[in-house]
């Protein structure tokens, strides 16, 4: 560990200002002791996400989730989306992510070792973190049989894995949290490409625990180890057990034959309000492809449509229930696990399911008959408010033929089981990528969208490293607590029979899980631009309440005369408004000649002074995300955010701090050591969506606030001896969601 002589000559991202304002309010730190009804629930932070895993379901009212990564900036696939660096230091500090908090980084992806030495820079304190390979790593694959992150004592596994077991791709889920701020950047650059999964809170929301900056030294404690360890065994408690009895846990079990199409009725659960800790199967294992085939369907509370209705294997987390190769596990995860024993296939969930009425689940057959299914459902009462948790969704789409030119769209809450807006958390899937042992079409990259935003507030770099692999996992299975590829063959030609030929993989969300509060759109992109035409079928994971806790209560138009004077939009030394036609960073403009996205006009200003302006908030909320229509042609946009209203003075809210810009730089040589290049790229996508959380503390009980943002540059030249660009603060457009409690319980 050492301090890194770049901060002092760049930037601390406003040190000084954001000191202590992440502690948690009193009497929060004691976790669930602050759920009461009528506030937001405690938001587990680091370590205890892990620890407090049965609080999955609830909401997280306070807290922001963001994927960033190595993604071609045009769109497009070039270097399989590696190397696509914000800005470089020095040769051997090249930036691939640049956050200002407090936040906590919950997870890192890397293709093996490159890009090691990395620099996990928290609050200005730069820590070094290698892997095994990367002492010589032209040499690596060949030389060494087993590795990892170094040191290993802080990237222990289960949170920590490398390519030696998941078959090309570094992982590490041990979360980094940061008062201030957070940088990461990669020492080398060839194949750099990796994505990064990160929380921002409000400073003032009800935390588990305050938010301390990772040290560089503490291991991860040795009980949250023990938790994911635990994955492939029985993770919930058991009625008959001092755990079980003190909870109240109570089984049904039964065993049926179900014929073909045939709807079976398992159970319905009607003690309530309750929560499913356990939802088990098992079945012969000659019966086993047939029920994977079968469908499983759970409705909430007598709702209209269920909230699970997906094919059996897919929903456990593999595309099929052959096991080619006889593994022990397919799946071997948290909290999903498909095990084969003796002469049975068991299948089991884990996930909490909290329901308010009543809980229906059923099996519908497929084209043949299944003798001897055994079940077992666990529950337990449900101490939680209604209005603090959200239902257990499982909403199964099929792509037989993808569409040219668009993503998938896995799932869009608006469209949703008859509830135009949800609010919850996205928190996983599952998915088959081909039916033909295909599996270059993994090139695809996720993009999802929360809350109206136009913006991907996630962005990965491809399908197979959603799913924990790099290079398409080298054909091989493999499974993880949190990723897998469990099923299919290396290629069609090896694949022993038509079942071999479904490739799968699964992804959970457990710490790293997305919340949003009125909408979640959640796509794939199918192959490198979209032009795969490989049969997927998708699962995803969520947990959704059918109403909302963002309220959009505002917005200013920057340029529309009348909006701003409405907002009493006061910038002295803006520029006039001025046009910009441009794009938001979706896929590729075009395919085959056929424009896919089209560009669009906007009006905006840019200024490097000051802004203020008034918004119209919901009196009753728990904190405000500002999101900004900006123009990103002005690179690493930061500001100073204070907020005042006609009764008190302007009080500081903390940084708004935007990274990088529609340029950046590329360095990919050919060889593995190869010197860093400086090839400046700029793409045609002006447009972004950028978000503040402006703290309840400045915000509770107020019907309007006064914004203050004043712009404070970032002089980082995209490298080295580069020229400076012009430096500005772009607005377009400013809006105003107010986090809120559920307006109603979700059991009406």
């Amino acid at each position: 560990m050492r301090q890194n002589a770049c901060v002092s000559r760049t930037f601390t991202l406003g040190l000084v200002l954001a000191m202590g304002l992440c502690r948690a309010p009193a009497g929060v730190s004691q976790g669930k002791a602050s759920d009461r009804p009528g506030n937001p629930p405690v938001i587990p932070v680091g370590l205890d996400a892990y620890r407090q895993w049965e609080r999955w379901p609830y909401q997280r009212i306070g807290a922001r989730a963001y994927m960033r990564s190595t993604y071609d900036r045009r769109g497009h696939n070039e270097g399989a989306d590696a190397s696509h660096f914000l800005y470089q230091l020095a040769d051997d500090f090249n930036v691939t992510l640049d956050i200002a908090g407090p936040g906590v980084l919950y997870f890192a992806r890397y293709n093996h070792w490159h890009g090691s030495p990395w620099h996990y820079e928290v609050d200005g304190t730069d820590h070094i973190i290698r892997e095994t390979g990367t002492a010589d790593p032209v040499h690596a694959k060949s030389t060494l049989p087993s590795t990892v992150f170094i040191p290993e004592t802080l990237f222990p596994h289960p949170l920590a894995w490398t390519w030696s077991t998941t078959k090309g791709a570094d992982l590490m889920w041990v979360p980094l949290p940061f008062e201030r701020t957070f940088r990461m950047a990669y020492s080398r650059t060839r194949y750099g490409t990796g994505y990064y999964i990160y929380h921002l809170y409000d400073r003032s929301a009800p935390l588990s625990q305050p938010i301390r900056p990772w040290d560089g030294k503490t291991p991860p404690a040795q009980d949250v180890l023990d938790v994911l360890n635990r994955a492939g065994t029985d993770l919930a408690p058991r009625p008959g057990t001092p755990e079980g009895d003190k909870l109240g846990v109570r089984e049904s079990s039964g065993a049926l034959s179900l014929a073909p199409q045939q709807t079976a009725m398992l159970a319905t659960l009607t003690a309530a309000p309750a929560m499913v800790r356990a939802l088990e199967f098992s079945v012969p294992q000659e019966q086993a492809l047939a029920f994977g085939r079968a469908r499983l369907r759970v409705t909430w509370d007598g709702r209209r449509e269920p909230s699970i209705d997906a094919p059996v294997a897919l929903f456990f987390g593999a595309g099929t229930l052959y096991n080619r190769d006889g593994r022990e596990y397919l799946v071997k995860g948290f909290p999903m696990h498909i095990r084969f024993a003796e002469s049975r296939v068991h299948l089991a969930c884990y996930f909490p399911m909290p329901f308010f009425k009543s809980a229906r689940l059923e099996l519908v057959g497929g084209s043949g008959a299944i003798e001897e299914v055994r079940w077992h459902v666990r529950h337990q009462p449900l101490e939680a408010p209604t209005s603090h948790v959200g239902y257990f969704h499982a909403t199964y789409r099929d792509h037989p033929t993808p569409e040219p030119g668009q993503d998938l769209r896995l799932l869009d809450t608006q469209t949703a089981e008859g509830s135009g807006t949800w609010s919850g958390s996205f928190v996983g899937s599952s998915w088959i990528f081909s039916h033909r042992g295909v599996l270059n079409t993994l090139e695809g990259d996720p993009r999802f969208f929360f809350d109206d935003s136009q913006t991907p507030q996630a962005y990965g770099t491809g399908t197979e490293e959603w799913g924990g692999g790099g290079d398409y996992w080298g054909g091989l299975n493999m499974t993880l607590p949190l990723a897998g590829h469990p099923c299919g063959a290396r290629n069609a030609k090896e694949a022993k029979c038509d079942e071999d030929l479904i490739e799968s993989a699964y992804r959970f969300l457990l710490a790293d899980l997305m919340p949003f509060g009125r909408r979640a759109v959640i796509r794939l992109e199918h192959g490198g631009e979209n032009q795969s035409a490989e049969h997927y079928e998708t699962v995803a994971y969520w947990y959704g309440a059918p109403t909302a806790t963002l309220v959009r209560t505002d917005e200013l138009k920057i340029g529309d005369t009348a909006s701003e004077r409405e907002h009493r939009y006061d910038a002295p030394q803006a520029s006039a408004p001025y046009e910009i036609t441009s794009r938001y960073e979706w896929g590729p403009d075009a395919l085959a000649g056929r424009e896919i996205y089209p560009a669009h006009t906007d009006i905006g200003r840019k200024t490097a002074g000051t802004s203020e302006f008034t918004l119209k908030l919901e009196p009753q909320n728990f904190g405000v995300v500002l999101r900004r229509k900006l123009d990103y042609s002005f690179p690493n946009q930061r500001a100073e955010v204070s907020v005042a209203d006609a009764q008190s003075e302007f009080k500081p809210a903390g940084i708004w701090y935007l990274a990088g810009s529609n340029t950046c730089v590329y360095s990919n040589p050919k060889e593995e050591l190869g010197a860093t290049q400086h090839n400046v790229q700029t793409s045609n996508r002006r447009f972004r969506d950028d978000e503040f959380i402006v703290p309840r503390e400045l915000t509770h009980g107020r019907s309007q606030v006064r914004i203050r943002i004043k712009f404070t540059p970032v002089g980082i030249p995209l490298f080295p001896g580069r020229p400076l660009p012009e430096l500005a603060w772009s607005e377009i457009r400013y809006t105003a969601y107010c986090w809120v409690m559920p307006q109603r319980p979700v059991s009406e």
